[in-house]
Parts: structure tokens; sequence; C-alpha cells
């Protein structure tokens, strides 16, 4: 008879030891670093809290290399001009001396030897309008809600430098742009390529750029050991080449169109890269340093603003 009262109440210990450890299994997730801890507030309902574990954290500090894949980041374009619209609007109304003319000179002309140019001559070739309807600074006009940035790196590597607060960055994967202009501007393939004035109103007007691009970037991480609560600064260069171009236009007279083409875009790309943030949360920028276009008549310099990049966590 004692056999059998301490046979159950062993039983109802291992029994209620495993519904413990059930309970608590299912009340705590850890995904690598991540621990997600269910719990109830004063009130009786579930509330869910999440930590990184800093004993795994300190664990992947004993690689010096550390390889992420498939990183995004997502933010906006906008762009830094320099043209001289009023040398274009000069140039404008003498277009038989325009051809191969630098600025308004025409007493003493003097040749530009088609490299990047910003003058009134250029940027008159690359858009010519007539003297009626000068070019203006706002012919170019983007729509910056709308004319998106995303970056998809492959593969992203993190190199130890020093006790993992000082880091080389380095990657390689797609940069695409999108310029969505508020203007009814066109791009006319061929050599050089033009931008008009159009003759219709269309409700999508954008053109989208996209690159094979490396960065590189000297790390600064406050606290390696706990990267969900630490500030991070990150400055570099990044290079990339052309990979294709396009443009779509959405009008009521014309439908949807798409055309494809180098549209004399700078096949090469030569920016400023930093990114700044705190935990998850990061920004990033991208400054452009080389003309958007390869022909003299370049006189557009595009450059990417901040945005949301992605987090930094152990994972």
């Amino acid at each position: 008879m004692k056999c059998k009262i301490l046979l159950s109440c062993l039983l109802v210990f291992v029994s209620a030891a495993a519904l413990a450890q059930r309970q608590a299994a299912i009340d705590t997730i850890q995904i690598k670093g991540l621990v997600i801890v269910k719990g109830r507030n004063a009130e009786g309902k579930n509330v869910f809290r999440a930590y990184q574990d800093t004993g795994y954290a300190r664990q992947k500090l004993k690689k010096n290399l550390h390889t992420r894949w498939l990183v995004f980041d997502v933010g906006f374009n906008n762009y830094r001009d320099e043209s001289d619209y009023n040398g274009a609007a000069i140039v404008s109304l003498h277009p038989a001396n325009n051809s191969g003319f630098l600025g308004s000179s025409y007493a003493s002309p003097v040749y530009y030897d088609k490299s990047f140019d910003y003058s009134g001559a250029a940027l008159n070739s690359f858009a010519p309008r007539m003297a009626s309807q000068p070019l203006t600074p706002s012919e170019f006009k983007l729509i910056p809600g709308k004319s998106m940035n995303v970056n998809i790196w492959v593969i992203m590597q993190k190199l130890n430098l020093y006790k993992h607060k000082i880091n080389l960055i380095y990657a390689a994967g797609l940069e695409m742009n999108n310029y969505r202009f508020a203007r009814n501007i066109s791009y006319v393939p061929g050599y050089p390529t033009t931008i008009i004035r159009d003759t219709v109103n269309f409700s999508k007007n954008k053109l989208f750029v996209e690159y094979l691009s490396v960065p590189l970037m000297l790390n600064y991480t406050a606290n390696p050991a706990r990267p969900n609560r630490s500030f991070k600064m990150s400055m570099g260069v990044q290079g990339g080449y052309l990979l294709k171009a396009r443009t779509k236009q959405i009008s009521e007279e014309r439908g949807k169109e798409r055309l494809t083409d180098e549209f004399s875009l700078n096949k090469w790309r030569f920016a400023l890269t930093g990114e700044l943030g705190y935990g998850p949360v990061k920004l990033y920028s991208n400054f452009a340093l080389t003309p958007f276009t390869s022909m003299g008549s370049s006189s557009i310099h595009f450059q990417l603003v901040l945005g949301l990049t992605d987090s930094n966590l152990y994972i």
C-alpha cells in the first residue's frame, strides 16, 4: 500500500515537473542570439519581451570574420544640381553656335572635350530648349517620397581589426535607384541622349538605374558584446558599375511605355558612403562623386539621402 502511494506521488511529481518544463519551453523562445520571453502583466494579459543573449554574442566574438547573406537597405533619392542654367538660356538664343562650344563665349570659341561639364552649352546639349521656354532649376525635380533606393547586398562581411570595436566592412550586391520625376520630361536615346519636355501628362514618369556595387567602410561599434544596445558608426567609399537602365511612363494618351537603354549614363559610379545607428536601427547615406551621365552634357549630380537599413543583431 505504501509503495503504491509513494509511486503515485512520484508520478504526480514527474508529471508536474514535465508540465513546468514544457510550459517554460513554450514561454521562452530563442532564435540564436535573440531571446523572446512570454509573461503576464499586472492585469493578467500576455506580454512579450525580447533581449539579446550576451553569452551567445560573446561566443560569436571569438570569430574575427562574420559573414551575412542578403542584407537589405531602403532609402530615398535626391540630387545636387550644379548646372549653369543662365548659360543654358543664353546658348538657347544662339542654336547655330551651340554645337561644340563651352559656355556663351562666341567671340573666341573654346571647344569642350566631351568630358564632364556643367556649362550652359553642355546643359543645353543634354536638355535642349527653345529660348521662349528656357531651362530652370526645377526641370529635373523629383518626387522624393516616390524616388526610392533599394540595395540588396548578396554578401556582407565584417573583419575585426581591434577588439571588435574597430572593424572593416565590405560587401557586394545590387544598388537599385528609382528617380520619379515631377515634370513631364522624357529621355530620348541617341548619341548623345537628350531630355525633352513631352507633350503629354504622365501619371507615372520614372528612371530606373541598377549598379553592381561594392562598398568598403571602416566601422566603430561601442559595445560589441551587446550590439542591440550599442552605438555604431561607419564611413567609407563605394564603387559601382552600371548593369541596366530603363524608363517607365504611364499616361492616358500612350498607356504604359517602357524603354531600356544606357541613356548615355556614366558606366562607373564612385561615392562616399556612411552609416550611423544605435541598436537595430541604423541610417545610411550615399553621396555620389561622379556625374550621372558620361557625356560632356552631364550636368546632373545625383546622391542618396538618409534611409533606414537592416538591423545589426547577431543572428
